[in-house]
C-alpha cells in the first residue's frame, strides 16, 4: 500500500514538473519574439543591420512630408499635387474628362464654357424676313398688269375677203364729234389715242395730208396715225365701218389682219368662239372685254397696246 502510495506521489510530482517546464519554455519563446521585435541578430562579420531602424513593417509613411490630398486608394502611391480631378468626371476611373468637351452621352452633354446657346433661333420652318427689309406695300397682285402668256404670239396672214362689205355685221353710223364712252376713266398714255378720239368728217386731200398710209378694208378707209388705224369718214361715200375708234396697229399689218390675229390668239384662250373675219363687231369686242377683265387690264373691249402686250402680240 505505501508502494502503491509512493508511486501516485511520484507520477504527480513528476506531472507537476513536466507541466512547469512547459510553462518555463512558453515564456521564453515569448520573450524572444519580443526582443526580434525591435531588435535584429547582428550579421556575421560583426555589422550590424541597421541598428534600431525600424523595419518596413513599421515604417511611417513619408515622415514630414503630408500625404497629398486627394489621393487615390492605389496603396502608396499619390495622386499629382495641385492636379484636380477632372469636374464632371466621367465613369473612366481616374480619367477625367476634358473640360466643355461631351462624354459622348447625350442626355449629360454640357453646354460649352463659355459660349452661350444661341438665343432666338428660328427653325427653318420660321425662318424670319430680312430684318429692315418691309414687304412691299399695298401691292395689288396684277391690278392694271397684264399677265403674260409665256409663249410669244406669231403673227399669221389670213386669206379675207376685204374687197367685199360685210353683211352679217351691220354698220356703225358716223355721229360727229362722238367720243369712246368711258374712255376718259382710262388712266395711262396707252390709252390717249381713245381719250382723244372723236369722230370727224373729212375729204381725201385732208385725209392723205394728215396721213401718210390710207388703206380700204371691208368697204372702209382707214387711215394710219401715231401708231393707231384711223376711220377715215368722209374719204369715200357709202363707207362701211364695224367699229368707229382707233385701232392699235401691230407689226405693220393692216386693220382687217390685225383684227384676225386677235380673234385667233383670243380663240387659243378660249375667250373667243366666233369666225375669224378680221370684223371688230360686237361678238369680238365681247371677247377682248372678257380677256381684260381677266387678267387685270383696262375694260376697253377695244385692241389696244397693253391688251397686245399681254396676248404676246407686242
Amino acid at each position: 500500500m505505501r508502494i502503491f502510495l509512493v508511486l501516485i506521489c511520484s507520477l504527480a510530482l513528476a506531472c507537476v514538473a513536466g507541466a512547469q517546464q512547459q510553462e518555463e519554455k512558453g515564456k521564453k519563446k515569448e520573450q524572444k519574439k519580443g526582443a526580434q521585435a525591435g531588435q535584429v541578430s547582428p550579421q556575421p562579420g560583426g555589422k550590424p543591420t541597421g541598428a534600431g531602424k525600424p523595419t518596413g513593417a513599421g515604417k511611417p509613411a513619408g515622415v514630414g512630408k503630408p500625404a497629398e490630398v486627394g489621393k487615390a486608394k492605389g496603396a502608396g502611391k499619390p495622386t499629382e499635387t495641385a492636379k484636380p480631378t477632372g469636374v464632371g468626371k466621367s465613369e473612366e476611373a481616374g480619367k477625367p474628362t476634358e473640360v466643355g468637351k461631351p462624354t459622348g452621352k447625350e442626355k449629360h452633354k454640357p453646354a460649352e464654357a463659355g459660349k452661350p446657346a444661341e438665343t432666338g433661333k428660328a427653325a427653318a420652318t420660321g425662318k424670319p424676313t430680312p430684318a429692315g427689309k418691309p414687304a412691299e406695300v399695298g401691292k395689288a397682285a396684277g391690278a392694271g398688269k397684264a399677265t403674260a402668256t409665256g409663249k410669244p404670239f406669231k403673227p399669221q396672214r389670213f386669206n379675207l375677203p376685204t374687197k367685199t362689205t360685210p353683211t352679217k355685221v351691220a354698220p356703225v353710223t358716223f355721229q360727229q364729234n362722238k367720243h369712246i364712252e368711258g374712255s376718259q376713266n382710262w388712266q395711262g398714255p396707252q390709252y390717249t389715242a381713245f381719250r382723244n378720239y372723236n369722230s370727224e368728217w373729212h375729204d381725201q386731200g385732208w385725209w392723205h395730208s394728215h396721213s401718210n398710209n390710207v388703206v380700204f378694208v371691208f368697204g372702209g378707209w382707214y387711215a394710219f396715225n401715231a401708231g393707231y388705224w384711223y376711220p377715215a369718214w368722209g374719204y369715200a361715200p357709202n363707207s362701211y365701218y364695224a367699229y368707229d375708234g382707233p385701232i392699235y396697229a401691230y407689226n405693220n399689218l393692216p386693220p382687217d389682219q390685225v383684227i384676225a390675229n386677235v380673234q385667233t390668239a383670243l380663240q387659243e384662250q378660249g375667250y373667243y368662239q366666233g369666225e375669224v373675219d378680221g370684223l371688230l363687231g360686237p361678238q369680238t369686242r365681247e371677247a377682248i372685254a372678257g380677256y381684260q377683265r381677266a387678267n387685270g387690264l383696262t375694260e376697253t373691249a377695244a385692241i389696244d397696246q397693253p391688251t397686245l402686250q399681254s396676248l404676246g402680240m407686242a
